[in-house]
């Protein structure tokens, strides 16, 4: 008797819940132990939880899987389904949602929040037409430039060898509208191109700049954000496809609730970076009142000078305008 409630207790114990049918590799080059891993976790065991076992990711952080476009060569290849990406990977399924990356266009998280909420549709039709599905937008934040001297006025960047993300039209316009020619890299080769001279500058938000280390080698950080930089999870829409309705349905709803978390929690990792950076030394230069209308004229013309290679005209006066009336309202 004894030997047959042993096997029945085993049987019932260790029966799973249910198999793992759909399983999303997912890369990005947040690396482990960051905000957007840890929220990451927490997205996949939502889903785990709620699809009884059925749908989860496998999570490959740090970069393992390559840069940004590597990473979503590998998805359309089939290696990978999805991704978490800046606005660098956005600009190769979305271009027009890279006016959200714009130089020098919002001046507070609220602006940003309004904006990304009057156009999440109009967004969200492009990703899919580039063949992916948005789970949900997850912001960086705001970017600050760095260097080795310090930085306010539009003369002292030419005096800076300058980093670019390597194919980044967003920052390329910025930059040359600003007179200078900058050096691309790849964003792997950053930390060691500022420790062997090869660049003076370079540009992140201020929890990346911690994270990468690149305030190691660096010791000024220009108090002006040059823009706000956007992020988002995505998956193939071919692989979103073959997951059934149900499962779909959890995959969204989570993602979106989730992504919204990492929005707020890297805001505050951020401003706490930002303490981090002056306790470790690093001078804050803030450029004075004339300086800042100088940098407003020039996001202006860089804005105007990615019309037709990023967003239309018609979107940067609809974004331009939406973001007029908003600072009209909340004066």
């Amino acid at each position: 008797m004894k030997r047959i409630l042993s096997l029945l207790f085993l049987v019932l114990f260790t029966l799973p819940v249910a198999a793992q049918e759909f399983v999303i590799k997912f890369a990005t080059l947040a690396p482990e132990g960051s905000t957007w891993i840890n929220i990451m976790k927490e997205y996949d065991a939502a889903v785990r939880k709620e699809s009884n076992g059925r749908l989860g990711f496998r999570i490959y952080a740090g970069g393992v899987a390559g840069d940004e476009k590597d990473v979503m060569r590998k998805i359309r290849l089939g290696q990978f389904n999805s991704a978490g990406i800046t606005g660098f990977g956005i600009g190769e399924i979305a271009k027009s949602a890279r006016v959200l990356d714009a130089p020098f266009l919002f001046k507070n998280h609220q602006e940003v929040d309004q904006i990304v909420t009057q156009f999440d549709g109009e967004f969200n039709k492009e990703f899919e037409n580039g063949g992916f599905v948005l789970l949900g937008w997850a912001e960086v934040g705001s970017v600050y430039i760095i260097s080795k001297t310090p930085v306010t006025k539009i003369a002292d960047l030419h005096s800076i060898k300058m980093w670019e993300w390597e194919g980044d039209p967003v920052a390329d316009v910025t930059f040359k509208t600003i007179g200078i020619n900058p050096i691309q890299l790849s964003i792997t080769d950053v930390v060691t191109s500022l420790q062997t001279g090869l660049i003076t500058g370079a540009y992140a938000s201020p929890l990346a700049i911690v994270s990468l280390q690149w305030n190691s080698a660096t010791s000024h950080l220009m108090d002006l954000p040059l823009t706000n930089a956007s992020g988002a999870v995505v998956i193939a829409k071919r692989d979103f496809d073959k997951i059934p309705a149900d499962l779909q349905q959890i995959l969204l709803k989570h993602g979106k609730a989730f992504m919204r978390k990492l929005t707020e929690k890297s805001r505050l990792d951020n401003i706490k970076s930002l303490e981090t950076l002056k306790k470790n030394k690093m001078t804050f230069n803030k450029p004075d009142a004339s300086e800042l209308k100088t940098y407003d004229e020039i996001g202006k013309k860089a804005r105007r000078a990615l019309v037709g290679k990023l967003y239309s005209e018609d979107l940067l006066n609809r974004v331009e305008k939406a973001l007029a009336d908003f600072r009209a309202k909340n004066k």
